[in-house]
């Protein structure tokens, strides 16, 4: 079904998010369905011609828990290390208190000291991500996956398959979650995935929001630089020295002075602060890099006590690039000082890895520069520059210990698939279980 735009065309492309009934075309907007008598109506002039979605779990670790013990349902939840971990998410009641995810543990307490703190449970994290997928990819194979609890959706075409428009598509793809998985979605409805992925946080929870082509440029003019991906606080700080913090001040610049003054990321800006973006929703987007990282109970500062928290770190990525098929061509070490100050180092190998064997002696020798005396909290490893694992760790006529270092993790990894994980390791990695 199509409208013919009218003076009151913002009133007439809308629906019911809990019905799904479209309003009457004629009289005032309603305040509520006509059908349910939900307050939850959705109108713009544009609803019905965008296709771009970015949908995102609402405090999804949380929301989860909350799912499995009712008794938590009003209760502020953290989720979350001991005292000296990060929040990885915050319910909505703990956010009311200044918890925010990422923030320092003892932080979020003090903040919040009534919150019910739980440990995060990945297996059955990720359980619920795959369902989520699930549903969505019921709706369209375009689904690029960014993380556990979150998404970019196409929906071009997909009218006549659902005998309705994405949006409406998205809506009861929304209610499916909320009924047959127990946590809510916010949902980002545009031209484009960046403005997508910006609207979709504009009103969690339960949120449904759209930002049309039209509208566009007037939307983006009042917001902050910082809304731009990949523009950090340092960035932000350079950008305000020129006198440039919004991007309706971008947006009165010429392409050719941004790119002049700041090069490539002149050109970025210019794009974004105009809400350009070409980007595909690519359902095969490539892993970008495969990490682990953790925090201590205690500060160290021994380079051996932190080579051996090291060591497990490394054979985790490595399971991880195995199972997916993966290789990394080069390898970067985190660590994060006791004052929080993170620190970053990175190693280009000759050929792409995925054996634990070869991260843990690229990582240990970017930890020695680092181990002089200085505290770390935290320490991680990952790989970047992904590659096929056909290409992963060829014959090395220079290092003629390779071909047996592989051979031995080969051995160990057939025994624990067959054994079970704990059932085999090297010595370093008993050695730290019983530090």
């Amino acid at each position: 079904m199509s409208y013919e735009p009218t003076e009151h065309d913002q009133f007439l492309h809308g629906f019911c998010r809990d019905c799904c009934a479209r309003p009457p075309l004629d009289g005032e907007p309603a305040v509520r369905c006509p059908i349910c008598r939900s307050p939850r109506l959705i109108r713009h002039a544009e609803l019905f011609d965008l296709a771009i979605a970015h949908i995102d779990c609402d405090a999804f670790y949380a929301a989860i828990e909350k799912r499995d013990n009712p008794t938590l349902r009003d209760r502020p939840v953290i989720i979350g290390g001991a005292t000296r971990g990060v929040v990885s998410t915050a319910c909505y009641i703990a956010r009311i208190s200044g918890v925010r995810s990422a923030m320092p543990m003892f932080q979020a307490r003090k903040l919040c000291p009534e919150a019910v703190v739980l440990p995060p449970n990945m297996t059955k994290y990720q359980k619920v991500g795959r369902e989520v997928r699930a549903l969505m990819l019921e709706l369209t194979p375009l689904v690029e996956p960014i993380s556990i609890d979150e998404a970019f959706l196409d929906l071009t075409g997909t009218q006549t398959l659902h005998k309705c428009s994405p949006a409406e598509s998205l809506a009861r793809l929304a209610l499916k979650i909320e009924r047959d998985i127990g946590i809510t979605v916010s949902t980002g409805l545009s031209h484009n995935k960046f403005l997508a992925k910006i609207a979709s946080d504009l009103n969690k929870p339960r949120g449904f929001s759209v930002i049309g082509r039209a509208e566009t440029l007037s939307f983006l003019a009042d917001k902050p630089v910082r809304f731009v991906w990949g523009i950090g606080q340092k960035t932000s700080d350079s950008l305000a020295k020129d006198g440039l913090t919004t991007l309706g001040q971008i947006q009165s610049m010429a392409e050719r002075d941004l790119v002049a003054r700041y090069g490539k990321l002149g050109a970025h800006l210019w794009h974004l602060a105009r809400g350009h973006d070409t980007r595909m929703v690519d359902p095969e987007s490539e892993t970008k890099s495969v990490s682990a990282e953790t925090t201590f109970d205690v500060d160290i500062a021994e380079f051996d006590a932190l080579a051996r928290e090291l060591w497990p770190l490394c054979e985790k990525v490595s399971e991880r690039l195995k199972r997916a098929g993966l290789a990394g061509g080069n390898v970067h070490l985190k660590l994060k000082t006791a004052g929080f100050r993170t620190i970053s180092r990175q190693m280009s190998l000759g050929a792409p890895t995925q054996l634990a064997e070869t991260l843990f002696r690229c990582g240990r020798t970017m930890l020695q520069r680092e181990a002089n005396g200085m505290r770390y909290r935290l320490i991680g490893i990952g790989v970047g520059d992904i590659r096929d694992a056909a290409y992963a760790d060829p014959l090395d006529l220079a290092d003629p210990g390779a071909a047996r270092r592989r051979k031995v993790e080969e051995a160990i990894d057939a025994v624990r698939a067959k054994l079970g994980k704990g059932s085999i390791g090297k010595g370093r990695g008993f050695e730290g279980k019983r530090k």
